[in-house]
């Protein structure tokens, strides 16, 4: 399986933070909003990732992220021109697939609980269909809402409705089979003009291919697109990380975990950031595994 983090968009709610640079670049806390989407693929155990931004920001990203071989990743990158919906990212992505199945995140949201590592690589082992999570929200009717019947299968996915059927908002986290560039260029385009992410996991709740998998307490959903919002984020993770002095999204670290790099590669790494917090961190990493 490979992932696609969707890191375009003009961030209009973040104006004037986000004139000059992708909302998807501004700090959570201690690191790049990117970092959080790309460490929920890393735990799923995607290792070749396509990010999608704007032409303007593309070269940005690049120098952030470069080709993921510190990481003992492969990133590649794609640009999206203008807004033309989420559903659009499997039609630029589609010879970056190359047939293969597909997770794609959206590179506002950030997802954290134990057992998620567990969960997502659960979700990529799928064989067929796509696999999508939701979370209870105050307020679906802001977000893509799921309805399910008397056995808890989903039949369906209202994009913001006036009258909710369920207060189950479908997260930005998808898995999809090999299917999913034919179904999005079977798309058309809704009267916003727009690829919908809605309408291509209707087609798969069509197909009676649809799982959905509530993520309930011990799991945090959240979503940076305002400026409340992401100041809520940023709290959320320096509180965790202060109590539990361990760090949220850290790549290297996951990297390290996941094995798709040795204690050599992380030593390098960590030397990189010199002696600041997160240099020290990777270095606490380490010296942990070599004690342990």
């Amino acid at each position: 399986m490979k992932g696609i983090v969707l890191a375009g968009g003009s961030g209009t709610r973040l104006h004037p933070a986000t004139h000059v640079v992708s909302k998807q670049l501004l700090p959570v806390y201690d690191k790049p909003m990117i970092y959080y989407p790309l460490s929920v693929l890393m735990l799923a155990g995607i290792r070749e990732v396509l990010v999608i931004s704007t032409p303007g920001d593309r070269p940005l990203f690049e120098r952030l992220l470069a080709d993921g071989h510190s990481l003992g990743m492969s990133f590649s990158y794609a640009e999206q021109a203008q807004p033309n919906g989420l559903a659009e990212a499997f039609l630029l992505g589609a010879s970056f697939l190359a047939g293969s199945p597909a997770a794609l995140v959206l590179g506002d949201n950030i997802f954290y609980g134990a057992g998620l590592g567990e969960v997502l690589q659960a979700a990529s082992a799928e064989p067929s269909g796509c696999t999508l999570f939701g979370y209870r929200v105050d307020d679906p009717e802001r977000y893509g809402v799921a309805e399910f019947d008397a056995s808890g299968n989903v039949v369906g996915i209202e994009e913001k409705p006036k009258q909710p059927k369920t207060q189950i908002a479908v997260t930005g986290l998808y898995f999809y089979d090999s299917d999913v560039v034919e179904i999005a260029r079977s798309l058309r385009p809704s009267a916003r003009g727009e690829l919908e992410i809605t309408d291509l996991n209707n087609v798969y709740v069509a197909r009676g291919a649809a799982r959905l998998k509530v993520l309930g307490r011990g799991m945090a959903w959240l979503d940076t697109g305002t400026p409340e919002s992401l100041l809520e984020a940023g709290q959320f993770v320096r509180v965790l990380q202060s109590r539990q002095g361990s760090h949220i999204a850290c790549l290297e670290e996951i990297a390290y975990r996941m094995r798709y790099i040795d204690g050599r590669a992380l030593e390098g790494l960590a030397a990189r950031y010199g002696k600041s917090q997160y240099g020290a961190y990777l270095r606490s990493v380490l010296e942990e595994e070599t004690q342990a």
